[in-house]
């Protein structure tokens, strides 16, 4: 028997609905799903916890110009290298919003389990960015256009503009003036204040100064378009270095002949 014939018996039997290659077909079609989530999930949340870190991880961190400029472009590396993958070999422009999705699982568990009942911080300190909407207007520009460029410019860019507007509803309770000691704060450094976190000087980060305060005190929009300019271009990198990563090829398979596939013909 050639093995087109045995290709073409064993995807007859996937295709009849009940029978067991179809159900063992779909049983490892959803160990797969299983694990490529957690291994997003996994990923990604790493990812984030490393580079932005301490400006995501606390609400009176998460000021007007470094959260706000370097998120976006550290959310934006992953899902454009899956782009790739994604829409070029399955037709799925998801990758965004599957990372969104992952991230978000990924956040609330480590703030639930380890900040909160482990270390008795309140989630009103350490609440995760909200990253959803910007990296599903990536995924929209990207199914709509088809095209890299286009999705590098306005999709790259969507995912810093969408950013600070989706986290400000449940921020700007947060910036509302209160007095502490006769000082003058916001309510989300009272709450920094009243629970105070260790550090060592090496992980100690900057928050909010630098040049970007003369611009009128604008420093949330500028940061934003700072932000957006370069999304498109970490887009356009990534999405290619995904392409290239897909497209690597396969290793050869030296196992085959044993079980009857070593003929270059095909034939047994």
């Amino acid at each position: 028997m050639s093995l087109n014939t045995t290709e073409t018996m064993l995807l007859k039997a996937i295709s009849t609905p009940n029978s067991d290659a179809a159900r063992i077909s779909r049983g490892l079609d959803f160990i797969v799903v299983g694990i490529l989530f957690f291994a997003i999930t996994a990923a990604f949340h790493i990812h984030i916890m490393l580079t932005v870190g301490d400006w995501d991880f606390w609400v009176d961190w998460k000021d007007r110009m470094n959260w706000v400029t370097l998120t976006p472009m550290l959310l934006v590396v992953i899902p454009a290298a899956l782009s790739y993958p994604f829409m070029e070999k399955f037709g799925l422009p998801i990758s965004g919003t599957l990372c969104a999705l992952c991230l978000m699982v990924g956040e609330w568990a480590s703030r639930y389990f380890s900040f909160h009942l482990w270390t008795y911080f309140p989630m009103s300190l350490v609440w995760p960015s909200i990253v959803i909407p910007g990296l599903m207007l990536m995924d929209m520009v990207y199914l709509l256009s088809r095209n890299l460029f286009v999705t590098a410019i306005f999709g790259g860019s969507a995912v810093a503009f969408a950013f600070a507007p989706a986290n400000w509803p449940i921020l700007a309770p947060y910036h509302v003036p209160v007095i502490h000691m006769d000082q003058v704060v916001s309510v989300a450094d009272l709450i920094g204040y009243s629970f105070t976190r260790t550090a060592t000087p090496e992980y100690l980060r900057m928050i909010e100064r630098g040049t970007l305060r003369t611009f009128g005190g604008e420093s949330t929009l500028v940061s934003t378009f700072f932000s957006g300019f370069v999304c498109m271009i970490l887009f356009f990198v990534w999405w290619k270095i995904g392409a290239w990563l897909t497209n690597l090829g396969s290793v050869p398979n030296v196992l085959k002949k044993y079980v009857g596939m070593d003929d270059v013909d095909g034939e047994k």
